[in-house]
């Protein structure tokens, strides 16, 4: 377990979440990271030359992605550190912020700083040459769309290992429309009163249209009203399945970021000296070939385990659930109450950019803990390649 790592009240931001081939589909997911960075530390009156590393998470290629973390962190006015690039799909969220925790643990730095940023809309396609190929064809990849749609180990797309799943599990497709409904439910919940709980954490991104003009993009886009009748006239996406494209997330573009320190310097940086963030530990898993979802059961046990506690004793869980059948079967295998799970909202319906989702989860189970007064939170979700990542975090 760890003693000394600790994230910032206030000390992170999500921006809002923009539709597939929406508002931010033709920007660069780490220029415009980066610039949204600065305005932040500008608001809070931070020097990011203060800042010791930069963890960039990004998983879908961008131009002048070659210079990744030296360059991003130039962008937001931090000149003076180097960074480096974490890319592992949906877990890049959790695997930069243990990476700082562990950094910060053994004294390598102070302060550390996560920017996630992701753009899967315009996703690029990359040609490498064939020699030996038939007349010297090419071998191509679309980075987005073929990486959704096949997976080079297992063979199948993702929706297959959601359907592999619930069909071990024996999962219906009324449940994944009911669960459906719930989350679709949860965030309203964090829309009430002028959105008040989403501006808690969300950090409004600034888009310069020409020279004299410039947007701002202050909420989420492209999120679908939901509701018992719609569901029900939706059919399967694959025969015989339980899943509909109303019942899985839709691909987005947006970031997010996190502070994480020593406990002293958290205390200084907090917006409200009475509310502590701990970085407690990280749990990981592989499962079997095509059953994605059932890697995050053993990796949240393997957090819980290192942090300590039991699933019982947990205040606030918040999942990346692409599929409904994810959080279905998380509760089942941990004896979880899958009604309680991702209050205010989740991916499967704010949508999933990839590097910044469980960063922006994360910050929605800090600030739903510290309405209640404090507990802990376990974040978790899973990943490309049939694993998962989990964190608990302590606040109070």
């Amino acid at each position: 377990m760890l003693k000394n790592a600790f994230i910032p009240y206030k000390g992170y931001y999500s921006s809002p979440f923009a539709r597939w081939q929406g508002s931010f589909a033709n920007e660069n997911a780490i220029k415009l990271g980066a610039e949204t960075s600065r305005r932040w530390f500008e608001k809070k009156q931070w020097d990011p030359k203060t800042i010791d590393y930069l963890f960039l998470g990004s998983t879908v290629h961008q131009q002048h992605g070659f210079y990744g973390g030296p360059w991003a962190s130039a962008m937001m006015g931090a000149d003076n550190i180097p960074g480096v690039l974490i890319s592992q799909a949906c877990s890049t969220s959790t695997i930069s912020i243990y990476q700082a925790a562990i950094g910060v643990e053994t004294g390598m730095y102070e302060t550390a700083y996560c920017l996630m940023s992701d753009r899967c809309s315009n996703g690029p396609h990359s040609v490498w040459p064939n020699p030996g190929g038939p007349g010297g064809q090419l071998v191509s990849e679309d980075w987005v769309m073929d990486n959704f749609n096949r997976d080079p180990w297992a063979g199948g797309a993702m929706i297959q290992t959601a359907e592999n799943v619930a069909g071990e599990a024996g999962i219906t497709r009324e449940e994944c429309d009911a669960i459906t409904l719930r989350r679709y439910a949860q965030y309203q919940d964090a829309l009430a009163d002028d959105r008040a709980f989403q501006k808690r954490y969300m950090f409004p991104v600034e888009l310069k249209i020409s020279r004299k003009k410039t947007i701002t993009i202050e909420a989420d886009e492209g999120v679908t009203e939901t509701n018992a009748e719609g569901l029900e006239k939706l059919r399967p996406v694959m025969p015989d399945g339980v899943h509909t494209f109303g019942t899985q997330t839709h691909p987005a573009d947006g970031q997010s970021a996190v502070t994480v320190t020593t406990r002293e310097k958290a205390a200084e940086l907090s917006e409200d000296a009475n509310v502590s963030v701990q970085v407690l530990s990280y749990g990981y898993a592989r499962t079997k070939k095509a059953h994605m979802a059932m890697a995050v059961a053993p990796a949240s046990q393997m957090a819980l385990d290192g942090a300590n506690i039991k699933a019982g004793d947990l205040t606030a869980v918040k999942t990346h659930n692409p599929f409904a059948s994810n959080d279905l079967y998380l509760a089942k295998a941990m004896g979880l109450d899958v009604e309680t799970m991702n209050n205010y909202g989740s991916s499967l319906i704010f949508g999933h950019p990839q590097g910044p989702t469980v960063a922006r989860l994360t910050m929605e189970g800090i600030e739903e803990l510290a309405l209640k007064g404090g507990g802990y939170l376990l974040v978790a979700g899973c990943a490309a390649g049939d694993t998962a990542a989990a964190l608990v975090l302590k606040v109070g």
